[in-house]
């Protein structure tokens, strides 16, 4: 059995734009394709969080914390052994609150990288691959929706963001996948994924972990 850790945000927890404090089924978020594509030699471990950062300590939202860089290592060592890591993070570094640039939101990204191929494992556990995904982007009409802390400003951003977490994937040695290129945000709450954009970056992810880790 080979183990895949998922770690992300509300789209990696499964979010439905369409239902009010809704969460897509198990087997239909992109998670559970990625399981289903996977096969029986796989395990995939989720570990989304809606309103979780890379870096970024959030005020409005401090319980549980949403800090990626520290939820992170506790899931790497509760998940351990891991073959590979998906950080699949970087919208919510767009609040303005955290006035971060793409160029720093991908470096922060770049950090949970780093902390995943530099972590004490232990004797018994070789260090996973990473996969870094560049988010959706962020549809216009974010700053009259219900996501407190988003401004219009964050659209152009996230259509910044594939170009420099491509180049800390780069940098670091770690797979990249732009979740941009096969899926959307919903027209209804401009940020979370409907069902078809989470088949379409499961089926994505399962080709790509299977086309170099396998």
């Amino acid at each position: 059995m080979r183990h895949v850790l998922c770690f992300g945000d509300s789209n990696t927890f499964g979010t439905d734009p369409l239902v009010a404090g809704g969460r897509h089924p198990d087997d239909m978020r992109w998670t559970g394709i990625l399981q289903q594509q996977l096969g029986a030699d796989w395990r995939v471990i989720e570990e989304g969080l809606g309103g979780r950062t890379a870096v970024h300590d959030d005020p409005i939202e401090p319980i549980p914390t949403k800090n990626g860089a520290t939820a992170l290592p506790i899931a790497l060592h509760s998940h351990r052994p891991l073959d590979v890591v998906i950080i699949a993070l970087g919208t919510n570094d767009l609040k303005s609150m955290f006035h971060a640039t793409p160029r720093v939101i991908a470096a922060g990204i770049g950090l949970l990288a780093h902390m995943v191929q530099t972590y004490e494992y232990g004797p018994q556990c070789a260090v996973p691959q990473v996969i870094l995904v560049s988010p959706i982007h962020v549809k216009p009409g974010i700053a009259a929706s219900v996501f407190a802390g988003f401004e219009e400003d964050a659209v152009e951003r996230s259509q910044q963001l594939a170009y420099w977490i491509r180049q800390e994937a780069q940098a670091r040695g770690c797979g990249f996948v732009d979740a941009s290129r096969v899926a959307e945000a919903s027209d209804a709450d401009k940020l979370h994924m409907e069902l078809p954009s989470h088949r379409a970056l499961g089926t994505v992810l399962a080709e790509y972990i299977t086309q170099h880790y396998a």
